[in-house]
């Protein structure tokens, strides 16, 4: 006669109480299919192109056992009436006590994603400065560059409104001169679309009139950038003792 612990195990998975169960794994956007890989579908159409629940399932990056990410997603949303600012709203501690799954990780990352969105809002609203004239460029860059102890070259790209859409230190050296590399500043230029472009260099000896090579660089700078459909607005020498403008003493061509 068999003991009970002798007993053979039966067929049946209910009888089986005791055995361990295996957990279905946690699904993430790796184990997703290709379709439905947000990533992927932001690489080749764009992020625009994925809806608010593929957004929220890259910031989150896993589901949970048996439940992938973008359906997590879905259904936070839909305990939203699908407004992305009633999610907004919650805080840390309620995105992790109100849905499971969502531990301290996958909260904060999603709170930090849309308080980068506000912040860039905010940003969105403050206007970039305009160009008007020459003292307006000197007024916006003499506090950086009038009293450098070395030259600095740095560059103004411009929209068709003349707004400063970016601005940058190209190169800077010596007391006596800097490098000035074109087809860098042609390339940034492209690259941001600009319309315009303002040169800017200081003098640390204090001498505000234009060199023999500031004549040249000038002039290789402007060849390259009408190429290119740039128009070149002005060039400008700072010194503490103010500045020279080419634009001003028609030395633009």
């Amino acid at each position: 006669m068999n003991s009970d612990n002798n007993k053979p195990l039966s067929t049946d998975p209910q009888v089986n109480e005791s055995q361990p169960s295996i957990a279905p794994s946690v699904i993430r956007i790796a184990d997703l299919d290709a379709s439905d890989k947000p990533r992927e579908k932001a690489i080749k159409y764009g992020i625009e192109t994925l809806s608010n629940a593929e957004l929220m399932a890259i910031i989150f990056g896993s589901g949970l056992p048996g439940k992938s990410v973008i359906s997590l997603s879905q259904e936070i949303l839909k305990d939203n009436s699908n407004r992305l600012s009633r999610v907004a709203k919650m805080s840390i501690h309620e995105l992790e006590s109100k849905y499971g799954g969502i531990g301290p990780a996958k909260a904060v990352s999603l709170a930090a994603a849309f308080e980068l969105g506000t912040r860039c809002q905010q940003d969105l609203m403050v206007k970039d400065p305009q160009v008007t004239d020459s003292r307006s460029v000197y007024n916006m860059m003499r506090q950086a560059m009038e009293r450098l102890p070395y030259e600095q070259f740095r560059v103004l790209y411009l929209n068709r409104a003349n707004r400063v859409i970016f601005e940058e230190c190209v190169s800077k050296g010596g007391t006596a001169g800097t490098v000035v590399d074109t087809k860098l500043i042609m390339k940034r230029a492209v690259d941001k679309l600009a319309a315009g472009l303002i040169f800017v260099h200081n003098h640390p000896s204090g001498n505000l009139q234009p060199s023999v090579q500031d004549r040249q660089l000038t002039a290789r700078l402007k060849k390259a950038a009408e190429l290119l459909d740039i128009r070149v607005l002005d060039h400008l020498i700072i010194s503490a003792d103010g500045f020279y403008s080419f634009s001003d003493n028609s030395m633009l061509g």
